[in-house]
């Protein structure tokens, strides 16, 4: 059952410890999004998985969190936020375990990476869709910081996973992989005894009418901004997909430390990014700062496209990553505030549809590249990142509308 704690000076420690507890929650499930992906050499080598089967993974991951996220929206509204939260935590450090130990007690051990796979994803899926709500649910003035910095720790722990995860394969070796795993579990173990304890708010508003989805549905303003929202997973995903690309082809490095510097280089920009305006962004009008970002992610992408000049395509890369930081965090604080009735199942939609751009767009961007390519492979690349320029715009768009919606325009 959530709780709410009491006025007076315990107050601001008890939710500060809350706010901690949201940003290790969101840490771990970038370690869940990213983790598998960077074992797939030892696993394809180790147990002669297919690329195939390796993208099924992918995609289990990515469904899962998707049906997690509609499914459990109103359930987490009649229950409240802890057992759901806690058992987050729980599904991560139980997924990773049955994953780690699946070569050990399977002779084929891809059924059991499928199933871990699906509960290790569920646990993402319920992170995505509660520690958003509750980092909007604590009374606080700053709410726009602090989701910001909320979503920054997202960007923190993919470029730890990341940039760990390698270093670990490479000094361990490829068979240490499944205690590599293993030592991943101790921060969402530490993070569901912390889900225990920390006070929760209640999904729904205490004061006033509950807004509904139904209602939310009739709305506009939460149209457009669904949409924003999935322009922006797209934006964001489809060109951190090519980031390491470029610093493969520009550095001259092999493709596993050009994957790591490139994937790791586009999360501190987005790290930075909204770490940034968590800290210095309260004066800054938060619709004018991501309309701006757009932009500048515009710009980025068309760079990345025309540029003759494989170093400056490689900072635009990069840049990228700072122009998209805000759309996703962003989207959610606006919506918050012009629906302050709505609870959990609205972040729940929102959620799911920066899921669905964050895979739709990229697949796009693959097929345009892939027919391109049928005459060269860097025509097919710049002709498949021509199209993923009007992601940002789309977010643009939206930005604008929902500002003259709101009165802002």
């Amino acid at each position: 059952m959530s709780t709410s704690a009491t006025t007076g000076p315990s107050h601001v420690v008890s939710y500060k410890s809350t706010t901690i507890a949201c940003y290790i929650g969101i840490f771990c499930q970038a370690i869940v999004i990213n983790l598998t992906p960077i074992l797939f050499i030892p696993l394809r080598e180790q147990y002669g998985l297919t690329f195939m089967e390796l993208g099924l993974l992918i995609f289990v991951n990515f469904t899962t969190q998707v049906v997690v996220d509609i499914a459990f929206s109103k359930v987490v509204e009649k229950h409240g936020y802890r057992p759901f939260v806690v058992a987050s935590h729980g599904f991560t450090v139980i997924g990773f375990l049955l994953f780690a130990l699946a070569p050990t007690v399977l002779a084929s051990p891809y059924p059991g990476f499928l199933i871990a796979t699906v509960i290790f994803s569920a646990g993402g899926g319920l992170q995505e869709l509660l520690l958003s709500p509750i980092v909007n649910s604590i009374p606080t003035g700053e709410k726009e910081k602090a989701m910001s910095v909320l979503h920054s720790c997202y960007a923190w722990g993919q470029v730890s996973v990341v940039v760990g995860t390698t270093l670990l394969v490479f000094s361990l070796g490829r068979e240490s992989w499944q205690w590599i795993m293993v030592a991943w579990t101790i921060l969402p173990a530490l993070n569901f005894v912390n889900f225990m304890k920390v006070p929760l708010g209640s999904p729904v508003p205490e004061n006033g009418e509950h807004m509904g989805l139904g209602k939310l549905a009739k709305e506009v303003f939460f149209i457009i901004a669904i949409v924003a929202i999935a322009a922006g997973g797209a934006a964001e995903i489809t060109m951190s997909g090519w980031t390491s690309a470029f610093f493969e082809k520009t550095l001259n490095i092999p493709k596993a430390i050009g994957d790591m510097t490139g994937v790791a280089a586009f999360a501190f920009m987005l790290g930075l990014g909204r770490l940034l305006y968590g800290k210095l962004g309260a004066r800054m009008p938060l619709p004018k700062v991501m309309m701006a970002g757009a932009l500048l992610a515009v710009a980025c992408y068309l760079v990345v496209v025309f540029s003759t000049v494989n170093a400056f395509a490689l900072i635009a890369c990069m840049m990228c990553g700072f122009g998209v930081s805000l759309l996703w965090p962003g989207t959610l604080v606006l919506a918050a505030k012009r629906f302050p009735q709505a609870g959990a199942s609205m972040f729940a939609i929102l959620a799911a549809g920066g899921d669905i751009g964050a895979s739709v767009g990229p697949w796009i961007v693959s097929l345009v590249a892939d027919s391109a390519g049928a005459l060269s492979e860097q025509l097919g690349l710049r002709m498949g990142i021509l199209v993923g320029v009007s992601f940002p715009i789309i977010a643009f768009v939206c930005l604008r509308l929902m500002a003259l919606l709101d009165g802002r325009g």
